[in-house]
């Protein structure tokens, strides 16, 4: 599991609109800090709770100099749908191909939703130097994150 002070891992998939366009970690990287925030399924009510709740808080993370990024196995046209559903003006990344949620150590079954091999609930900050700033994992993928210690690693990174 990564903790602060590693580095995080860098990497590829697509972004859950229309267009389904290519999505490279590494490009958000040098940028201002990269908030990473997994989440098991869209339209799940938890998951609709914490995307819209980081949604509600954009305007602060974006002043601190943020990237807002959400992270699933869902397919892009289901991300697409779930952000506009939403309001979700942030990026929605689809990890269908199964390289950042093994390479964060967050991958989980949830049999009675039919879900397996999705991600656990957690966020991660990222600084500029592709160093993990802020690291929260779920011990129950129903839990939120705390949204002001995000922010404030936000800040701090």
């Amino acid at each position: 599991m990564l903790s602060i002070g590693d580095s995080a891992p860098v990497f590829t998939a697509t972004v859950g609109t229309s267009d389904h366009e290519d999505f490279d970690l590494g490009d958000h990287l040098g940028d201002g800090p990269v908030v990473l925030a997994f989440f098991p399924g869209a339209f799940t009510p938890p998951c609709t709770n914490e995307m819209v709740a980081f949604q509600e808080r954009l305007d602060d993370f974006e002043d601190a100099g943020a990237t807002v990024l959400g992270v699933s196995a869902d397919s892009p046209f289901s991300q697409g749908a779930f952000r506009d559903e939403h309001g979700i003006e942030f990026d929605l990344v689809s990890d269908m191909g199964g390289d950042a949620i093994p390479e964060y150590d967050l991958e989980i079954d949830i049999p009675e939703l039919g879900l397996f091999g999705v991600a656990n609930r957690a966020v991660f900050v990222i600084d500029d130097d592709g160093t993990v700033a802020y690291s929260w994992v779920a011990d129950d993928p129903t839990n939120e994150p705390a949204y002001d210690d995000v922010l404030t690693a936000v800040q701090e990174a």
